[in-house]
């Protein structure tokens, strides 16, 4: 099966997987690592969702030059 999640710039890969368990826990889906079949889709979409609305805050932020 190819993989269809790459990250464009591999060393980033880390930090995105603490920030997706960041998210997760804030949310309070219980994500672990490995594993996680046995969320819901909504579960895991939540997650996703989260991720790019707190990373759209962010470079709105950087774009008004509030950091």
């Amino acid at each position: 099966m190819a993989r269809r999640n790459r990250v464009e710039i591999p060393e980033a890969r880390e930090a995105l997987e603490r920030f997706k368990f960041e998210v997760a826990n804030e949310i309070g889906v219980p994500l672990k690592k490995g594993y996680n079949g046995d969320l819901t889709s909504y579960q895991n979409g939540s997650v996703g969702g989260y991720m790019v609305k707190k990373m759209i805050q962010d470079a709105e932020k950087r774009m008004a030059g509030q950091q």
